[in-house]
């Protein structure tokens, strides 16, 4: 027997209707629609390339200062296109993202599986790791790391990897802890399921909806992690861009051109609102409690509004 997760008894229509009723969901959605959508066709769409300068059109200002519609948010210090550079940079940003969730979230989640269905010294060691290296500063391992491997975008990956498993383990062995006394589980153990079958087969699929908010909440944090390696010069180098680079290229001209800092910090706050609201409706979608909580809510508003007209 296997446990049925939340998610899949949801129908789709089940989960558009909840992200419409999600205002700030459903904005989120659509304008992370519109960065996934402009970051990954950046190559057709982006008027010129991410190093394509010409020091000529240097400090062009934007369309709305008097600017000229060939460059519509304007050019830096060394002429490069600052629309084209934040799509290609919105790109790289996103693809670490991506790596960096997928890798670290599976390294987690096995390790999790592992020590909440083993216990015993298995479990204890692996807890223990992941204590040990929670104790240490990130930032701290993230400087250590970069200065022995090198800024690149692998660097970047292995860092901010390396820094996040800790909460998949931790997670995944809380939840396996609580479902390996389940009776599905138990049973599977009966008719002589193997320990891989059981934590793969019967016991994975229960965490889906858990994983899957937790791996957005990460991926808001993830963003954040390497715009400030490569604000502090730690991450990604030229010729590479993303949000970061752009933001540290900003830094030097930001009281004479403070727009080339200004508007990547922007467009990064925006992914990560988007993103942690998205959870937000995820969690609501998966809990049946949070639902509960959230009918209750309105219910309640809806009480209250009756009762003050009247």
């Amino acid at each position: 027997m296997e446990g049925r997760p939340y998610e899949l008894r949801a129908s789709t229509t089940g989960l558009f209707s909840e992200l419409r009723a999600d205002k700030a969901g459903l904005l989120s959605a659509v304008f992370l629609f519109i960065v996934v959508f402009a970051a990954f066709a950046a190559p057709l769409l982006a008027p010129y390339g991410p190093v394509e300068g010409n020091p000529s059109t240097s400090s062009i200002p934007p369309i709305w200062a008097d600017g000229s519609w060939d460059h519509v948010l304007g050019t830096d210090t060394q002429g490069y296109d600052v629309l084209s550079r934040l799509m290609y940079g919105a790109r790289t940003t996103l693809l670490i993202g991506l790596a960096v969730v997928a890798i670290a979230g599976l390294f987690g989640v096995v390790l999790g599986l592992i020590a909440g269905y083993r216990g015993g010294r298995t479990d204890r060691w692996l807890m223990r790791w992941v204590d040990v290296q929670v104790a240490f500063p990130g930032l701290l391992i993230a400087l250590i790391m970069i200065a022995v491997l090198g800024p690149s975008m692998t660097s970047v990956i292995f860092v901010l990897s390396f820094n996040g498993w800790m909460v998949y383990a931790r997670m995944t062995r809380g939840v396996v802890l609580a479902a390996k006394e389940r009776p599905y589980v138990e049973a599977a153990e009966m008719v002589g399921c193997r320990p891989r079958r059981v934590m793969f087969v019967h016991i994975l699929p229960n965490l889906t909806s858990s994983l899957v908010t937790l791996a957005v909440l990460e991926f808001a944090r993830i963003i954040l992690a390497e715009a400030t390696l490569s604000f502090l010069g730690l991450g990604l180098q030229f010729p590479e861009v993303s949000l970061g680079v752009m933001a540290n290229g900003g830094r030097d001209a930001f009281f004479s051109l403070p727009r080339l800092a200004i508007i990547p910090g922007v467009v990064i706050t925006l992914i990560v609102l988007a993103v942690n609201f998205l959870a937000s409706w995820l969690r609501v979608v998966f809990d049946p409690q949070e639902r509960e909580k959230r009918f209750a809510a309105g219910a309640t508003t809806a009480a209250t509004t009756v009762e003050g007209v009247m």
